[in-house]
């Protein structure tokens, strides 16, 4: 693993400082939006942007980077991001607000590709899920750093995103600059919703409804945060506990998720995201225990992706999980862009304890479907569930969807199936002759 690591400390020394920038981004527009005084639909709306870029970029990287390049690409959205970032400080406005987001999510739609696909071809099967963890480290703790940077300045004004347009573009020097071969590249199959909804209903609606929370969390948190707890410093830890609460529980939900029945973690992960979503209403705002619970909800709400990709994967053929992938890409991403919407929507309607009565209720929903299912289908048991194979591509869903080791994985789950099979086949083992004569 640390030659792995060494030879892609550009990628993720570069990766690092970009995330480190669109989580101060992401608060910041929140922020200023609502000090602005934008309707909180409207911000809402500003918001979902950023999802639909995210969205469309996943479908459109793929192609220009097969067409002109990984560096040309890399650098033509990088520098589309870091203008996006200060057309937000010269220009506020809701609709200019609007198609800027639109162009950051494509741009870093784009970034993700290039870099992940990047990471994921020098990494080798043995050791691609220990990169995986430093990688999801990196990117988690770029995103909570990035919340705290929001204290540096008066939201107000444009130095903020100047800064976020310095830390970006600090971010790609290393990327640009490393002498590594770009690696091979192509787009994987698809396969229709309607097919993916009939081999596992339960992956395709958690998976839409865990992205409409996760949109929710990082669309609106930071207007919820505001507005309830007025001061900048506390917005900032606010949005930072919902990312120390994925990074304390991602790998133990995981290892959970391999050993036991996948629907019962999912719904435990369920009931603590509603009881995390309700506590703070019910604690002195800015207390120790408001934070807690607030840790306590991301840490169950930001696994849940990676665990419904797994449950899917254990319903589907060999052949079909890669197809899958897209799919799953395509509903993540209608949920992230509607989510937001939605719960901005009730916030400016009923008040915005709705944020918290939002994501609490999408959770709801996952949990009422999945005990549903668990009435009217068989579960996979869990010597019989397939290695995690999403685990096993580095980064986001973009990446897994791209990634140039797409019939590795496709290879691996056939290899474990077969394993399986030949355990099953192999006759009870005999006793020896001592055994015999005991008896």
């Amino acid at each position: 693993m640390w030659n792995e690591l060494r030879a892609s400390w550009a990628l993720l020394f570069g990766v690092g400082f970009i995330m480190l920038g669109n989580g101060l981004q992401g608060t910041l527009l929140g922020l200023r939006a609502t000090l602005e005084g934008f309707p909180t639909f409207a911000t809402g709306i500003v918001m979902s942007g950023y999802f639909v870029g995210i969205f469309l970029g996943s479908v459109l990287a793929p192609r220009l980077v097969q067409r002109v390049g990984h560096i040309r690409v890399f650098a033509a959205l990088a520098s589309l991001a870091s203008i996006s970032v200060l057309v937000h400080g010269i220009h506020v406005s809701a609709v200019s607000w609007t198609m800027m987001r639109l162009v950051t999510g494509l741009s870093y739609a784009g970034l993700f590709v290039v870099a992940e696909s990047w990471l994921n071809d020098r990494a080798s099967n043995e050791t691609r899920g220990q990169v995986l963890s430093v990688y999801m480290v990196i990117t988690t703790l770029g995103l909570g750093g990035g919340q705290f940077l929001l204290n540096l300045g008066n939201p107000l004004q444009v130095e903020l995103f100047v800064l976020v347009s310095i830390i970006v573009s600090i971010g790609l020097i290393p990327i640009l600059l490393t002498a590594r071969p770009a690696p091979a590249f192509g787009a994987s199959s698809s396969m229709s919703l309607r097919d993916l909804y009939r081999a596992s209903p339960l992956a395709v609606f958690s998976n839409c409804l865990t992205g409409m929370a996760h949109g929710t969390i990082f669309g609106l948190g930071s207007v919820y945060a505001v507005q309830s707890l007025e001061r900048v410093e506390l917005v900032s830890l606010f949005m930072a506990c919902f990312l120390l609460g994925s990074l304390v529980t991602q790998w133990p939900v995981g290892w959970l998720a391999d050993r036991i029945n996948r629907r019962i973690i999912l719904a435990g992960l369920c009931v603590t995201a509603v009881i995390g979503s309700l506590t703070p209403l019910f604690l002195d705002k800015g207390s120790v225990l408001y934070f807690a619970s607030i840790v306590l909800l991301g840490g169950a709400a930001m696994p849940m992706y990676s665990l419904s990709v797994a449950y899917a994967n254990d319903r589907l053929e060999p052949e079909q999980i890669v197809a899958a992938s897209g799919s799953l890409l395509m509903v993540g991403g209608i949920g992230l862009s509607t989510g937001p919407l939605v719960v901005s929507f009730l916030m400016g309607q009923f008040g915005i304890s709705y944020f918290f009565f939002g994501v609490g209720g999408f959770f709801g929903l996952i949990l009422c479907f999945t005990i549903y299912r668990m009435c009217i289908s068989e579960a996979v048991l869990p010597e019989e569930q397939g290695p995690n194979i999403s685990a096993g591509v580095i980064g986001t869903p973009v990446a897994e969807y791209n990634s140039p080791q797409a019939d590795e994985y496709v290879e691996a789950r056939i290899r474990y199936d077969l394993d399986r099979l030949d355990r099953d086949r192999e006759p009870p083992a005999q006793p020896d002759e001592k055994e015999k004569s005991q008896h």
